[in-house]
């Protein structure tokens, strides 16, 4: 490391600012990505291959577990002691979310010609996560707890998925409803993270966990925006 990587809710007012400032321009930047990704891959990716993602829900299973497994490599990259494989990681998870969005962002987006869906979705999220992030910075409230909720949702919510793909039922409206919380948890939850466990040198993986619940976010507020629209 550049710095030595010092506890957060041990260093100085200076150093904290320093990481809080470093994490989120990292967010933004990783966020500014995938908007830019995502242009490029609707605009050059075959309508065919869009389709074809999800025409079959074992093809979709399988693009799941390899976003899963690229997803585990990206954390570890994010980790590492080396800077260069930090970025390396964060980009690779950039990559992904934009490929496993791509069906998403198709369909959202011939509902009414223009990105309109896409932007309300997108402000939402932004509002939310903001005020989430508010709630984490301006009270005192311990949200370590929520760790257990994050795991035992995580594992129900995935194994949900895994039994719709697999008999080809909708999850409907409630299900994306209680991801929206899910997700919100996973907000306060990473947040409260960067402020007490994390070094003052790991801004690179802190902003991959909330690039993370972000997308999550996203995702489903835009399902939830679109099941209005049918």
């Amino acid at each position: 490391m550049d710095n030595e990587n010092i506890l957060v809710s041990s260093a100085t007012d200076i150093e904290k600012a320093t990481f809080y400032k470093k994490t989120y321009q990292h967010l933004a930047l990783a966020i500014l990505a995938f908007i830019v990704v995502e242009s490029v891959l609707v605009k050059t990716v075959p309508v065919e291959v869009i389709l074809w993602m999800f025409s079959g829900r074992f093809i979709w299973l399988f693009i799941i577990g390899l976003f899963w497994l690229g997803s585990v490599l990206s954390n570890k990259l994010a980790y590492h002691p080396s800077r260069e494989k930090q970025y390396l990681g964060l980009g690779l998870y950039v990559i992904l979310e934009s490929i496993i969005f791509l069906p998403m962002i198709y369909i959202a987006a011939g509902y009414s010609g223009s990105s309109d869906i896409l932007m309300q979705a997108a402000m939402t999220t932004l509002f939310m996560f903001t005020g989430l992030t508010a709630v984490v910075f301006l009270t005192k409230t311990d949200f370590s707890f929520l760790r257990t909720i994050l795991i035992v949702g995580g594992f129900v919510s995935l194994g949900t998925i895994v039994v719709g793909a697999i008999f080809g039922f909708n999850l409907g409206l409630w299900f994306s409803v209680g991801m929206v919380v899910l997700a919100s948890i996973s907000i306060l939850y990473q947040t409260d993270q960067i402020k007490n466990k994390y070094g003052t040198q790991q801004y690179v993986g802190a902003s991959l966990q909330l690039f993370a619940s972000v997308m999550l976010l996203f995702w489903y507020i835009l399902r939830i925006l679109m099941s209005r629209r049918n």
